[in-house]
Formats: C-alpha cells, sequence, structure tokens
C-alpha cells in the first residue's frame, strides 16, 4: 500500500480519535498542524499512526531519494568554559590535561590530509576557549579557503558565537557578516538543546539562552545564508518543551526560510553529569522523528546522525519522515562517541552509505552541504561489487 493510501485509510478510519484523523486530513491536505495538535501527537500517537504521515510528508517532498555527503569534522578543542550538564565531550579547564587544544596548523593538516579526495565540506565545532577568538576563527577560515577554495565551512555554533562576539564587543549582525567575508558558507544546527528556559536553566544554564541562539541564525539568514536546526530530546524535558522548541524553529523559518534541516539529537548517558537519567528508546526515537517532520512544515529535510543512533535506527528512519543521514564522518568526531553512542569509531565508505539506503528500497543521492545534487547512486555499481570473490564451498552430501 503506498503512503497516499495509507493515509486515506486512516482519514476514512471511524474507530480512530476524531482528533487524530482531523490532524491526518491536514497533513493530507498539507494544512499546518496546531501547536495543541503537536502535543496530541505526543501524547496520543501510535508509532504506525506518526510514521504513516511523515512517511507521507516525506516522500510528497522527496519520493524515495535520500541524501548524504562526504565531509569530515574538525574539533578545535573539548576543553570548554561552560558545564553542560548533559555533554560527556568537553573538559572543563580544571581538567585541561584530559582534552586536546588544536592549534590553527594543526587543524590546517587535518583539512590538508583530504587533499584529492572528493569530500564537499568541513564541520568545524568544538569546545569555548579565550584563545579561539572572533580573529582565530576568521583567519582560520581564510587560510582554508585560501587552501582549498571548494570546500563548503560549515561552522561554529551560536554557542561559540555569542562568547567570541561578546569578547570582541561586537554585535551578531557585524560579527556574522565578518565571518561570511572570511568565507564561512553555513551554520551547523548544535546548541539549540532544548529553547523553554523551565529546561535550559537546568541542563545548560551558562551559555547562550534560545532567544540568542535563534538571533544568531536570524542574523545569518539576513545575510542570504543557511543553517540547521537541532533539538536534544530523551532528558528531563516534556513533550510540551519539545513543541515549544520546534514552534520557535517554526516561526523564526516563516520570518527568514534560512533554515534547511532539522536534526533531533538523542541524548545519550554516558560519561556526563546526567548518566542517572534513562535514555530513550528506540520506539520513541523513531516517533520523535516523525513528530518534527509533521510539525515543521515549512523545513525542507529531516536528518538521522547514524552514528548516535547507529545505522540500524538511521534505516528504520527513513521510513518516519527522515530523508537525510548525513555523511561519510570518516571517524573525524568524537563528540557523541564519548556520549556512549553505539558508532563508537563513525566512519562510512560511500558505498558503505550507498547500500544503506539501497537496502531498503530508498535512493541514495549524493549531495553537498546545500542540498545540490553531486551523484545519483541509485544504479552504481562499485568495482568491489563486481570482483569476482570466488566459488562458495558447498558440503559433499552422501548418495
Amino acid at each position: 500500500m503506498n503512503s497516499n493510501r495509507k493515509i486515506t485509510t486512516i482519514i476514512n478510519d471511524e474507530s480512530l480519535d476524531p482528533t487524530l484523523r482531523q490532524i491526518a486530513s491536514k497533513v493530507f491536505d498539507d494544512e499546518r498542524i496546531t501547536e495543541a495538535e503537536g502535543l496530541l501527537l505526543y501524547e496520543k500517537g501510535s508509532l504506525s499512526f506518526v510514521g504513516t504521515l511523515a512517511n507521507y510528508i516525506r516522500e510528497r517532498k522527496h519520493g524515495n531519494n535520500t541524501y548524504f555527503n562526504r565531509n569530515f569534522h574538525v574539533e578545535p578543542t573539548n576543553v570548554c568554559i561552560y558545564t553542560c550538564n548533559f555533554c560527556s565531550y568537553s573538559r572543563l579547564i580544571k581538567k585541561r590535561s584530559e582534552g586536546w587544544e588544536y592549534t590553527m596548523d594543526e587543524m590546517l593538516d587535518i583539512v590538508k590530509k583530504y587533499d584529492g579526495q572528493p569530500v564537499t565540506e568541513v564541520h568545524i565545532v568544538g569546545g569555548v576557549l579565550p584563545q579561539y577568538d572572533v580573529e582565530f576563527y576568521s583567519n582560520l577560515f581564510k587560510s582554508i579557503k585560501a587552501h582549498r577554495p571548494d570546500l563548503h565551512i560549515k561552522a561554529l555554533t551560536p554557542v561559540e558565537y555569542h562568547y567570541i562576539f561578546k569578547m570582541a564587543k561586537i554585535g551578531y549582525a557585524e560579527g556574522m557578516k565578518l565571518m561570511k567575508e572570511s568565507g564561512l558558507d553555513s551554520i551547523p544546527g548544535g546548541g539549540a538543546e532544548i529553547f523553554h528556559p523551565e529546561i535550559r536553566e537546568q541542563i545548560a544554564k551558562d551559555k547562550c539562552n534560545g532567544d540568542q541562539w535563534l538571533a544568531i541564525h536570524e542574523e545569518w539568514h539576513k545575510l542570504g545564508q543557511r543553517s540547521n536546526a537541532t533539538m536534544l530530546y530523551g532528558h528531563i524535558e516534556e513533550y510540551k518543551h519539545r513543541i515549544h522548541h520546534m514552534e520557535q524553529l517554526r516561526q523564526l523559518q516563516d520570518r527568514t526560510g534560512g533554515f534547511q534541516t532539522f536534526i533531533p539529537l538523542k541524548f545519550r548517558n554516558k560519561g556526563n553529569d546526567m548518566s542517572h537519567v534513562a535514555e530513550s528508546t528506540t520506539i520513541e526515537d523513531l516517533r520523535n522523528y516523525a513528530i518534527g517532520r509533521i510539525y515543521l512544515d515549512n523545513f525542507d529535510h529531516v536528518k538521522a546522525y547514524w552514528p548516535m543512533i547507529s545505522r540500524e535506527t538511521a534505516q528504520m528512519a527513513l521510513a518516519f519522515g527522515v530523508d537525510d543521514v548525513d555523511g561519510t564522518i570518516d571517524d573525524t568526531t568524537k563528540i557523541y562517541t564519548m556520549a556512549g553512542s553505539e558508532e563508537q569509531n563513525p566512519a562510512m565508505s560511500t558505498r558503505e552509505l550507498v547500500h544503506l539506503i539501497r537496502s531498503i528500497g530508498r535512493k541514495p543521492i549524493e549531495r553537498d552541504t546545500l542540498y545540490n545534487v553531486v551523484e545519483d547512486y541509485t544504479d552504481h555499481v562499485f568495482e568491489e561489487d563486481e570482483v569476482f570473490k570466488g566459488y562458495v564451498s558447498l558440503p559433499v552430501v552422501g548418495s
């Protein structure tokens, strides 16, 4: 049964809660659901119900296309002045010996390791320290562009920008304009956590607040540039806080249209001050992807970050509204592995990613950061798949 028939079956199912049927009708008619209806999906929507609606939206927007890119990460430091309770990655300054602090030359050496390789993006994000200031990052971006002009720089979260602009005594608009002129191409979605002050105060009270996070993205969008957005879920927040968070994103997107992708990030409880909080189940993860896809009607893409949730869950998420599985990564990030994610060495070759997507009947599309198609791998044949691997040895059966 295709997604159209599935959703019409739901709409006509008189045994279903009338409010849920009304939501299904809205989705079918491409109408926006309200905050109250979004909360109702969390409270009453079964996995199959929200999955059907989310997959309908996903296929209406993208068909079977599933996107990935070839990228690597540069993480300048895991030492940080902030003390976020959920963070397993950063090391306080008093534990500096347990961390790393790369120099600019060391970061450029990481970039140069990929010379001649078909990567399209470098993702730069890390801890907050005084030496990594406006001048440092401006010079870093310029140096990367001088070395490899075609490499897309996706760098720093509003947490970092808020700090370095404050240190430099410049406003958000001036700061983002300077970053753009230095070679910054887009902003990742990190640092959003949960916007609601009731929760943010408990898990990340020191760093920029939700309004400041949104304001920095808005200034970036005003420059005609694109960014992503995340939501950290599955800790002490309630469903109402998730809806509040997504509503703030939806409102900003209505104003600017600058967001590309929504990325729900699962809270992991290893090695942090919230290890007593149980992690969400896979079913809840899939429901959350689906409701995010339904609620954020003005976002083009929803991404499942496979190193965080595992390859298998990322595959399943492709039936729950997700159309993007991030990139090859190449084992260059420690942010989530240090939090106990399934992928402790997160690296996948292009061939592995393509097979992961094709094995469930989706179309693997390599994209660049801005979702321009680099290559359609639907019918691509890899050399490794054509290599003769020998005859299979069969057991001898007696007559």
